[in-house]
């Protein structure tokens, strides 16, 4: 038991042996504690001592795959701290792909910013140049709006005129200085006359000698053409005689196809003899052929003849033989008739007895009938009647109590009617009550209206001054403008003037500061023309009894 209860001593030393003293170092080379390190009462005798070898291979086994793994934690964590220190130290190198791209992106992020700071300062420049567009725009707007205005029309009038009467007293200056300048003029035309005419016979001499030079070549073009001509005869001859050559040869050409022709011909005809006489013999073989065909033909035919006659006698037989028996079925169908008749007539005279008997019940019964009919009749009359005078009774008690219900109904409907023009007296009198009060409303309305309206005249007549100043300055500007250049300004001084209308009288303020010539005698005070017109005196001139012998003419009485 002891024996077995201790630890088995595997690759030890053997009991009885002396063990030899070992060295500190050799424990820590087996990786066996020191015995200061082991516990209390465990003798060192008594432990198993396993050799390096073995103690490595059981580590190893033990712990292999948490060894591994923290290997390769460790080689992973090198290779990322490595990667992080390559980064940091090629993070700054200029001669790299990363670096250049990352450079790229900077440069390109300084010039979009560039871009934008650019596109920032056109946008404004634009906001603005837009800004004062549209002030220029209103701007323009406000003075073609004031132009449009009927003083500021008439004073441009006064100013165009101004300016015509001006152009006219220009051209009068203009006039009268007039014969110096055409005196002027002459001369100078006389001697661009005389330049022209020397002009004109210097070109007259040019185009002579150019006409002469122009006939020498003629000339010369004349004899080389002559001399080409006599050329092309000589050249003309040759071909002639080359021609005539060709000819003869030619004809002899033909006549030599000709007579090869005519052979050709002859054996032709010799062929064509041959061969219509070969066609004779055919012929007459092929009419000895037709000829024995047609005696088949004829043959056959006088049988078939034959053979047509059998069969008309045999069909003449077989009709007679069929005559024979449907006169035999007639007279055997006429027999069956005739007892088929017999046998008709007498189920016809029972049934008309039959019939007879039958009718004979019926009009008794019907007697019957009309008897029982009568019978219910008259006591159908006496209960009408019964119930005809119940009906009388409930109608007049029914009648009493509808006149009671009318009664009723009268005296609901005297009620009510009287109760309804209370109600209307009363609608009535909040009525009156109500249009007393919206005439007061009305009256307070039309008070502040007049209010608001004497405040709108108070305030357009402001606007008025306001405007007449205002074209007052701009008249002013635009006559001390002209009468630095013009010596007649009386159209604009009139145009001028104070008060709207163009008119010759007293400036009304009442009426927005106008100057009417004439007014209507109305409460409105509407201004009337101030030109003249000779419309009525015309009038007046036909309508008059003048010269008779005038209106006869004007109207045709000429005898």
């Amino acid at each position: 038991m002891d024996a077995a209860a201790r630890p088995a001593a595997l690759y030890g030393r053997r009991k009885g042996q002396r063990r030899e003293p070992t060295p500190a170092n050799g424990l820590e080379e087996y990786n066996v504690p020191d015995s200061s390190l082991l516990p209390n009462g465990v003798d060192l005798r008594q432990v198993t001592v396993l050799p390096k070898a073995e103690w490595v291979r059981i580590r190893d086994s033990v712990d292999s795959a948490a060894r591994e793994a923290a290997q390769i934690h460790a080689e992973r964590k090198e290779r990322e701290d490595m990667h992080f220190r390559s980064k940091a130290v090629v993070k700054n190198w200029p001669n790299t792909i990363a670096g250049q791209a990352q450079r790229k992106l900077k440069a390109k992020k300084l010039r979009e910013e560039k871009e934008e700071e650019e596109r920032k300062r056109l946008d404004l420049e634009e906001a603005q140049f837009q800004a004062a567009k549209r002030k220029e725009a209103i701007e323009q707007a406000k003075t073609y709006q004031y132009y449009q205005n009927e003083r500021v029309k008439g004073l441009h009038k006064a100013l165009l005129l101004t300016e015509v009467l001006k152009e006219r007293d220009a051209q009068i200056e203009f006039k009268k200085t007039k014969p110096d300048i055409y005196k002027k003029k002459e001369e100078e035309m006389e001697r661009e006359r005389e330049k022209a005419i020397l002009k004109e016979q210097e070109k007259a001499y040019e185009r002579y000698m150019n006409r002469q030079a122009l006939c020498r070549d003629h000339l010369e073009q004349i004899k080389e053409h002559k001399h080409q001509a006599e050329l092309d005869k000589l050249e003309a001859k040759k071909e002639g005689e080359e021609i005539q050559r060709l000819t003869k040869l030619y004809k002899l050409e033909v006549q030599r196809e000709n007579e090869k022709k005519l052979e050709e011909k002859l054996e032709h005809r010799r062929m064509h003899c041959a061969h219509v006489a070969d066609q004779d013999i055919l012929k007459a073989v092929q009419e000895q052929k037709q000829e024995e065909e047609n005696d088949k033909i004829r043959a056959h035919f006088k049988a078939k003849q034959n053979m047509a006659k059998l069969r008309r006698e045999k069909e003449a037989e077989m009709n007679r033989l069929m005559q024979e028996h449907r006169d035999i079925t007639t007279n055997r169908l006429v027999e069956q008739m005739k007892q088929t008749f017999e046998k008709i007539d007498e189920r016809v005279a029972r049934d008309v007895a039959e019939r007879e008997a039958e009718w004979e019940k019926e009009l008794k019964e019907k007697d019957e009938k009309n008897k029982a009919e009568l019978k219910s009749i008259a006591e159908h009359r006496a209960s009408v009647i019964k119930m005809k005078e119940e009906r009388e009774r409930e109608a007049r008690l029914e009648g009493k109590e509808k006149l009671l219900e009318l009664m009723e109904a009268d005296r609901i409907y005297l009620e009510m009617e009287k109760d309804k023009k209370q109600r209307h007296r009363n609608e009535n009198i909040n009525m009156q009550k109500t249009q007393i009060q919206q005439m007061a409303e009305k009256r307070a309305k039309e008070q502040h209206e007049k209010q608001a309206e004497l405040d709108y005249e108070a305030e357009k007549e402001v606007i008025a001054m306001c405007k007449e100043q205002e074209f007052q300055e701009y008249a002013n500007q635009v006559i001390d403008s002209e009468s630095k250049t013009a010596q007649n300004i009386y159209p604009l001084l009139k145009a001028a003037k104070e008060g709207a209308g163009a008119g010759h009288g007293p400036v009304y303020r009442e009426r927005g500061g106008i100057r009417p010539s004439y007014q209507a005698r109305d409460i409105n005070g509407t201004q009337l023309p101030s030109y003249n017109c000779n419309t009525t005196e015309e009038i007046k001139e036909l309508n008059t009894n003048g010269n008779i012998q005038q209106a006869k003419g004007r109207l045709g009485f000429t005898w």
